[in-house]
């Protein structure tokens, strides 16, 4: 089965992946921009604060890719949302821990500050909390197509446990309650 015929189309998960991708990536493609409106040089590190992040033009190009990336993925939905949700956020994360050892060294290109490392953890972890939705837990109900996926045996031997289950209460029926066993 290919991962695209997981989830149905019009599913309800479906709209949880494509506004949590639409507004992330909103949020992003917004901050890129503000961070090109003030001419900022593209690898300085003493660049102006947008929303108290520091930024220079490469990071706001980022920004506007991951923005992009993510309003694509919301536009189409489903299963490639819920994925690229999941590993834009891993990125994130990824990129808070980077760039936490980063900070105040040369290598710093993207002028991260404190407040970008804690942004880009927060931001990281609400993506892959949009992504992960109804994706990835141990409670699942049965009727989730991602537990289905999992548990293709499963719906099988159900429905020979109900099978079994119902000549069992049609026989007790037939009996006489002197014959009946108590292990019933």
């Amino acid at each position: 089965m290919r991962l695209r015929d997981e989830l149905p189309v019009d599913h309800r998960l479906n709209r949880v992946y494509r506004v949590g991708a639409a507004l992330c990536g909103l949020l992003l493609l917004v901050f890129g921009c503000l961070g090109f409106t003030d001419s900022l040089s593209s690898f300085g590190t003493q660049g102006q604060r947008i929303a108290g992040l520091a930024t220079n033009d490469l990071l706001s190009a980022v920004s506007v890719a991951f923005g992009l990336l993510l309003i694509t993925a919301a536009a189409v939905g489903g299963n490639l949302a819920s994925t690229v949700n999941i590993l834009v956020g891993i990125l994130f994360v990824a990129s808070g821990f980077v760039h936490l050892l980063l900070i105040g060294h040369d290598g710093n290109i993207l002028d991260f500050g404190m407040s970008n490392v804690v942004f880009s953890f927060l931001m990281g972890l609400l993506i892959m909390t949009f992504g992960m939705y109804g994706r990835v837990s141990g409670g699942l109900p049965h009727d989730n197509p991602y537990w289905r996926r999992r548990h293709l045996e499963q719906p099988a031997l159900e429905a020979a446990s109900s099978r079994t289950h119902a000549g069992t209460a049609a026989t007790d029926t037939d009996r006489t309650p002197e014959c009946r066993d108590d292990h019933s």
